[in-house]
């Protein structure tokens, strides 16, 4: 009886064994993709950061440890860049954001030709960066473009000079444009979270007497709060690693006055060929936005209990 049994006994096993894999071999080849594209990388990235990676250095591979951080402890181009990337991140950040949510609230409103304001506000966003910036680069050059002598005609300027080579209004520049090539972002995403607010509230809210910024603080901003946090955190961690305005329109100059780290990790792996220490500046850059994602993400938390 016993040996009559036994096969009957394996089967079920095997079939829940099978069972019990099979939503992991559906998923195996995204997350093989997934382990091959990202992971893999990121470990070697993180690798390097221990290693002096030279690739003008035919002897070089060898593990140093922490050299590369010593080194950067004491780099004042960093400390510089990274300023910088604050600077950079807060004002484009909140620059964009705050005209993609006046521009969300134009929008969602009904008015003759909607469709093509739209597809014009949303246009920015289908532009390559590197086009941008070489665009905007063309339009704040006072030889072939406009805005210099616009500026000076206005006042703001004593003379139609570039902004991208002084010094102390460089970073005005890339920032600019960084404003023009953002905005959509934020409008898309906005005036999809506009859509979602149930028109009643409104009516009930002019119902009873309030005025409209009374109902945007009470109905617009309570619904939206949770869109601009996840688009506030994402943007700013796509901007503090967006180098490619910065390199096309001031190649981090003058005085390293618009250098930001992401185009700092560009400078030393791709120009100085160093992607040993290149790697050590990634790391730290990884780093600092991960504490600030978890941040957000706890403060985030912390405001939903309370409330």
């Amino acid at each position: 009886m016993t040996i009559a049994a036994h096969p009957q006994a394996v089967r079920p096993l095997k079939k829940r064994i099978a069972d019990a894999s099979e939503p992991y071999l559906y998923s195996a080849p995204a997350l093989i993709l997934i382990i091959t594209v990202m992971l893999v990388p990121l470990a070697l990235g993180i690798s390097y950061a221990f290693r002096d990676i030279q690739l003008l250095n035919p002897l070089s591979g060898g593990f140093i440890g922490l050299d590369h951080f010593r080194a950067l402890s004491e780099d004042q181009a960093f400390f510089r860049a990274l300023r910088n990337t604050l600077w950079w991140t807060g004002a484009s950040v909140f620059l964009q954001f705050l005209f993609g949510l006046i521009l969300a609230l134009l929008l969602d409103k009904p008015f003759a030709g909607r469709g093509i304001a739209q597809a014009l506000v949303f246009l920015p966003w289908a532009v390559p960066s590197f086009l941008a910036g070489l665009n905007w680069a063309w339009l704040f050059n006072p030889v072939i473009g406009p805005l210099p002598h616009w500026m000076y005609a206005l006042g703001i300027m004593d003379a139609p000079n570039n902004i991208l080579s002084d010094p102390h209004l460089a970073m005005w520049g890339p920032i600019v444009a960084n404003v023009w090539w953002g905005i959509p972002f934020f409008a898309i995403t906005l005036l999809a979270a506009l859509q979602a607010i149930p028109r009643d509230l409104y009516e009930a809210a002019s119902i009873d007497g309030a005025g409209p910024v009374q109902r945007f603080l009470s109905i617009t901003l309570p619904f939206l709060a949770p869109t601009i946090a996840i688009t506030i955190l994402l943007r700013t961690v796509w901007i503090s690693n967006f180098a490619d305005l910065i390199v096309v329109m001031t190649n981090g100059g003058p005085a390293d006055r618009t250098q930001i780290v992401a185009s700092y990790i560009f400078t030393q792996a791709f120009k100085r060929l160093d992607f040993g220490y290149a790697s050590a500046i990634a790391l730290v850059l990884l780093v600092l936005l991960l504490a600030y994602s978890m941040l957000i993400v706890l403060l985030r938390q912390t405001l939903l209990n309370k409330g």
